[in-house]
């Protein structure tokens, strides 16, 4: 019987791949851009070959339990694979896009296997070392395979610390809304005021520590 193949980017025509099978790939992709409160989170995963995951795609299209199913095969299968963020303190000196773009390379960076070329989900790249090539794939997540156990992994990792940080500040009921900006969230923000851990360059954080200047703006 032929052995089935397994193509680990279905969203790539072979002829536009900006690689080679001599090439070492990592997918890397974010989480947490959006939200009011908390660091930002990626992830980068380098797959093995030989031992395919089944069911990877777009995290944001799996629902939260799909997520954990999949987050410690991910861990368990892969050739290398790594998590880090940037804070919300970092957040607000660097601005959200800097900030993301620090916890991309600092996720390559600290993958145990040194990838020859990163497939970023989006449309701008990080500054890498030298041997590292960048390339940015536009809605990645659903077209790489590595990017989509990028995007499950930090999204997942981002999601445990939210929960974390509803143990220190339950008032804010960060393990339901995970720091985005929901109805729930606004309410809680404008009762308690912000947080230590909310982003105070963020509109609805900043209009609240700074009413005045917002008042004038509107």
């Amino acid at each position: 019987m032929r052995k089935k193949t397994f193509d680990f980017y279905p969203g790539l025509a072979k002829k536009n791949r900006p690689f080679t099978l001599d090439d070492i790939v990592c997918g890397v992709d974010e989480a947490g851009r959006g939200p009011l409160a908390g660091p930002v989170f990626a992830a980068a995963v380098i797959l093995d070959p030989a031992r395919p995951i089944e069911g990877l795609r777009d995290s944001k299209k799996l629902t939260e339990a799909r997520r954990d199913e999949l987050a410690p095969l991910i861990r368990e299968h892969a050739l290398a694979w790594a998590i880090a963020e940037c804070s919300h303190a970092e957040i607000d000196t660097l601005n959200i896009l800097q900030a993301t773009m620090l916890a991309m390379r600092r996720a390559v960076e600290q993958l145990a296997t040194v990838p020859t070329i990163a497939l970023i989900d989006g449309n701008r790249c990080p500054q890498f070392a030298p041997h590292i090539r960048a390339h940015a794939v536009v809605e990645g997540d659903d077209k790489v395979h590595a990017i989509s156990a990028a995007s499950i992994l930090a999204k997942t990792a981002r999601d445990a610390a939210l929960v974390a940080l509803h143990d220190t500040y339950p008032q804010y009921a960060f393990d339901q809304h995970k720091g985005y900006s929901t109805a729930l969230h606004l309410a809680r923000l404008r009762e308690h005021g912000p947080s230590p851990v909310h982003r105070r360059t963020f509109a609805p954080v900043r209009a609240l520590l700074e009413p005045d200047l917002f008042g004038e703006l509107a």
